[in-house]
């Protein structure tokens, strides 16, 4: 037998007992003439003793031991003194009086120490190319088993409700569903090619055609998306689910559940926000948009932002009464305590404003004694100064900000300042997760690539709110979406909708993007079929399940979740990938390179 007990566990009820532990060496200890090591593995520490009072050959073999070198170790559990007991061990009252030591394996230097306090010294590029001694440190090991009882929970969770776990297709046909593909070329079909599947959306919906009314997986999705600290590079995992005959507020009752079961039992974060039935609150997309300046908003803190249109429409400040004259928007919002904050500051906000498309950034400092200090005040005059001061709510200390300019820019540029104040001062509580929903989604908006063309603002499955009515008869910018976000503390775990169940209203649908038949027929051929042949009502959506667990755990990045990550650039430095591959697999596939 290699080893009777693990590295954690031995306890003082043990005392007495021979043990045989394996395991890493962590550190080592010379004591002038005894001998201690900290022998690791996923599962703890444990202190083993090598004295030669009780073997000296052992004794002898340990004196040329060295980190992470790899140990098998006999011995009997012994008590400490009382006065050298280690509190911060979970093995900390006992030690192991070592009469027999095999050295399984040595190690060379390790390029990082494994130590807790002092890994954190090593830069991510070193830890990520030397992955497999990084998933050695104790942090990494249990975050690694949290995230497998995580995903287990989530597994019983469905199964507990009947619903019928199916692996989809890896291998997929290209579909516009908002990041680019991965292509895969066909060795058998020359010039075509597969593509990794962003999101199982069509063959979920084809379950739902098959009479799967409850389906779930735990999806491997593929985008090409440049990574962020909250969006790994390449591949990902989401919770997929789909459910026949059911509303949106059916698809709300079986999530919210979960999601509190996941937030109690894998953080330890007070859920806030809820409504007067204890469910997660919705705000319109619309509604969010100007209140937060964003379809994600973190409702830890308040820093509302309020419409002041019709209060500045006459008023002589010529950027406010521009921005109204041209159909914009004027928007103010107060930040409690924000006259702390410095001219550099400020011009630091500015800046940021200005890269969401805003021309800049107008403020109104509220002195202690009620002094308003602002370039913009001398225009607006005292009396509508402090009408928009009592609007906004606001107090000696504070500071307001403006945004005048078209809607969207003046949401998103006060939304990117909300955001960046919360920062500053200290408002984003990781004690607390906000949960809540956001519906009522546009179902078009402006192409961000051909401006003055109508596209799908959201999911282009979508059921749109008043079926092929409203695509006849309303303004597509008008329309909204059976679609919906689930969002925590200001990141978007979910997306989800109603799915477009009937063919005419699908070709309708695409026909407004600007999609013929045939166009709908060639991407999405499986679909239109099976809608003919009595497709059932159905929706769902589908969490991010390593966003989730990043939040739950307050990480600072998605990375830390992952086994093997890519680097900020989408590189494993550990495997050198991407990386090139010879002529001859080329020519497999009918691929030439463009030099």
């Amino acid at each position: 037998m290699m080893r009777t007990h693990t590295c954690g566990e031995l306890k003082k009820k043990n005392v007495g007992q021979t043990v045989a532990l394996a395991g890493w060496v962590h550190r080592r200890r010379d004591h002038g003439g005894v001998i201690f090591i900290d022998l690791r593995d996923r599962y703890g520490l444990t202190q083993i003793k090598f004295d030669p009072a009780i073997d000296e050959k052992a004794w002898q073999e340990a004196d040329r031991l060295r980190s992470e070198w790899v140990l098998k170790i006999t011995g009997v559990v012994l008590a400490r003194p009382d006065d050298m007991v280690n509190q911060k061990m979970e093995t900390g009252e006992v030690e192991i009086g070592v009469h027999a030591l095999e050295v399984l394996n040595k190690s060379k230097t390790p390029p990082f120490e494994i130590d807790e306090e002092k890994a954190e010294e090593a830069n991510e590029t070193l830890r990520l190319k030397y992955r497999f001694i990084d998933l050695r440190r104790p942090e990494l090991q249990s975050l690694l088993s949290k995230k497998a009882k995580y995903i287990q929970h989530i597994r019983n969770y469905f199964n507990e409700r009947e619903f019928v776990e199916v692996q989809t297709p890896i291998l997929a046909n290209s579909s516009p569903e908002g990041a680019r593909d991965f292509l895969v070329p066909s060795r058998l079909y020359p010039g075509k090619f597969y593509a990794l599947p962003q999101a199982p959306q069509q063959f979920k919906q084809l379950l739902m055609v098959g009479g799967v009314d409850k389906y779930f997986q735990i999806a491997p999705c593929f985008r090409d998306e440049d990574p962020r600290a909250d969006r790994h590079y390449g591949e990902f995992y989401q919770l997929d689910m789909e459910m026949s005959f059911v509303t949106q507020e059916d698809i709300f009752g079986i999530m919210e559940p979960l999601m509190i079961e996941l937030t109690e039992k894998f953080s330890s974060k007070e859920i806030i926000k809820l409504d007067e039935n204890k469910r997660f609150i919705r705000l319109p997309w619309r509604e969010a948009m100007t209140r937060y300046g964003s379809d994600k908003p973190d409702l830890r803190f308040e820093l509302e932002i309020k419409p002041i249109t019709e209060m500045v429409r006459d008023c002589g400040f010529a950027v406010f009464a521009q921005a109204v004259a041209r159909d914009g928007a004027v928007h103010a919002m107060n930040v409690p305590g924000g006259a702390v904050l410095t001219r550099s500051q400020i011009d630091e906000l500015t800046k940021l404003a200005q890269s969401k498309d805003a021309k800049g950034l107008a403020y109104i400092v509220v002195k202690e004694n009620n002094e308003l200090q602002s370039p913009i005040v001398k225009f607006l005059g005292e009396e509508l100064s402090n009408k928009i001061i009592e609007e906004v709510g606001a107090k000696a200390g504070d500071i307001i900000f403006f945004g005048a300019d078209k809607w969207r820019t003046v949401c998103a540029a006060l939304g990117a300042v909300r955001n960046d104040c919360a920062l500053r001062l200290g408002l984003k509580d990781n004690t607390k997760a906000a949960w809540c929903w956001i519906v009522d989604f546009p179902m078009y908006d402006y192409s961000e690539i051909e401006h003055n063309r109508i596209d799908f603002g959201h999911n282009p499955f979508s059921m749109p709110q008043g079926g092929l009515a409203v695509l006849e008869n309303k303004n597509p910018l008008d329309i909204l979406a059976y679609q919906y976000d689930l969002v925590i503390n200001g990141y978007e775990a979910s997306s989800g909708a109603i799915r477009n169940h009937d063919p005419e209203i699908m070709y309708k649908a695409f026909a407004i993007a600007g999609y013929s038949r045939q166009q709908v027929d060639a991407r999405f051929g499986a679909m239109i079929q099976a809608f003919q042949f009595g497709a059932p009502p159905h929706g769902g959506n589908a969490p991010g399940i390593d966003r989730i667990f990043m939040v739950l755990q307050d990480l600072d990045s998605i990375r830390d979740i992952y086994a093997f990550p890519k680097d900020g650039q989408g590189r494993d430095l550990m495997m050198n990938s991407p990386s090139p591959v010879e002529t001859k697999q080329l020519d497999e596939v009918h691929i030439k390179l463009k030099k």
